[in-house]
């Protein structure tokens, strides 16, 4: 699934993830969307970052779940056209069944992001 983020195929999610799987991540919109809404969410993150690269560090099997400690790393370009690097780090615990992931807990450092974004946009030019 992680590398489906780094490349856009989308549709090889269908045979990793049950259609109606429970994805719980309070910064995600379309988290309650099962499968749809976890293509429309990786949709929209690579529309804004077309670059972004996910990277896997660590990953942790027991029993049905297993935990993976990632980082993204993208490209952010902003209304004047500057562009910055941008990276964020999170942690993602999955629950299979029957070979799919049904059930899906997300947890990220959106406050290092939105800092980042904010530090480049006050160092844009007017």
């Amino acid at each position: 699934m992680f590398e489906v983020w780094s490349t856009g195929e989308i549709e090889r999610l269908d045979e990793l993830i049950s259609s109606d799987v429970v994805h719980h991540d309070p910064y995600d919109p379309h988290g309650a969307a099962g499968l749809a809404g976890m293509k429309t969410t990786i949709r929209s993150n690579r529309d804004a970052f077309q670059d972004m690269t996910l990277t896997v560090h660590d990953q942790l099997a027991d029993g049905d779940r297993v935990a993976t400690r990632w980082t993204a790393a993208m490209t952010h370009r902003s209304e004047t056209g500057e562009t910055r690097s941008l990276t964020i780090e999170g942690i993602t615990i999955d629950r299979f069944a029957d070979g799919k992931i049904v059930e899906a807990w997300r947890s990220m450092d959106m406050l290092g992001l939105v800092t980042a974004l904010r530090r480049a946009a006050a160092t844009d030019p007017p």
